[in-house]
């Protein structure tokens, strides 16, 4: 099974009320990275597998996804555009679908509310429902016999355990990454977008304990998002689990094309596609 190289537009409203990409550091700090049409035609061109649309102010601001913007998006691609950001009902899946997207992401909503994304994927076909899962490292609270905890361990021997983090990690939730990463394929996802909020926009590479134990946990594609800073990044996270890459800094700011990486992981033995 060929693996995926995912640009991502983190999208957000300007003080003008413009559409624009922006990017961050652990989700703050945003500086503008460009226009979403414009960037999404450049990573059609130069061979992406997919492209992510995230609304990211859509849920915190509390106000509908931005629609139009999808559906200029979808018009000037030939790739398929999953989009997520502000989906909280049945309805605002309609409406990202009607716009042009292929597949829809929930993230606030899904956990606040569980039994949407079962009743999405049954409406939808849960091919087309991504999860989107947002999490934050956690060293307290991790002792011996925890039950509602997973211990992961980490680079340094240290263990930490991962919470779910929602409104644009904002707000934590006091839940288990992995045993939330369970729940949601049992509810019918297609696939999990993680986000580790520790490596957002760090360019130090994925957080791969909590790639790994999660992509061992569930049978569901993987998507590593969070701290690409160069292609061994990539390399890395598809040795220990992910199925797909996604990215926003190093293909917004030049650092690479698409060509340029699957080129690189093609030479290192991982299968993508040309």
């Amino acid at each position: 099974m060929t693996k995926r190289i995912i640009p991502c537009l983190d999208t957000t409203l300007d003080e003008q009320g413009r559409a624009v990409v922006v990017k961050g550091i652990e989700f703050e700090n945003l500086r503008y990275a460009g226009d979403p049409v414009e960037l999404a035609m450049r990573y059609d061109a130069q061979g992406a597998d997919e492209l992510v649309f995230l609304d990211i102010s859509a849920s915190y601001e509390r106000r509908d996804t931005m629609t139009a913007v999808v559906g200029k998006i979808a018009e000037h691609v030939s790739i398929p555009l999953s989009v997520g950001g502000g989906i909280k009902s049945i309805e605002d899946f309609e409406r990202v679908f009607d716009a042009g997207a292929d597949k829809a992401g929930i993230n606030t909503a899904g956990v606040k509310n569980p039994k949407l994304i079962k009743e999405a994927a049954e409406r939808f076909g849960n091919d087309r429902i991504v999860v989107a899962l947002d999490c934050k490292r956690k060293f307290e609270d991790l002792t011996e016999g925890e039950v509602d905890k997973t211990p992961v361990q980490l680079e340094d021997g240290k263990k930490a355990w991962y919470e779910v983090i929602i409104y644009g990690g904002r707000e934590p939730t006091g839940i288990d990454a992995i045993k939330w990463a369970k729940e949601v394929q049992a509810l019918g996802a297609a696939e999990i977008l993680l986000t580790s909020k520790d490596r957002d926009g760090t360019t130090a590479g994925y957080d791969i304990p909590i790639t790994k134990a999660i992509a061992e946990a569930v049978d569901i594609p993987v998507i590593a998002s969070g701290g690409a800073g160069d292609v061994e990044h990539m390399y890395e996270a598809f040795v220990h689990g992910a199925d797909a890459c996604l990215a926003a800094s190093i293909f917004h700011y030049g650092t690479y094309t698409v060509g340029e990486i699957k080129d690189y992981l093609r030479k290192k033995g991982i299968p993508v596609r040309r």
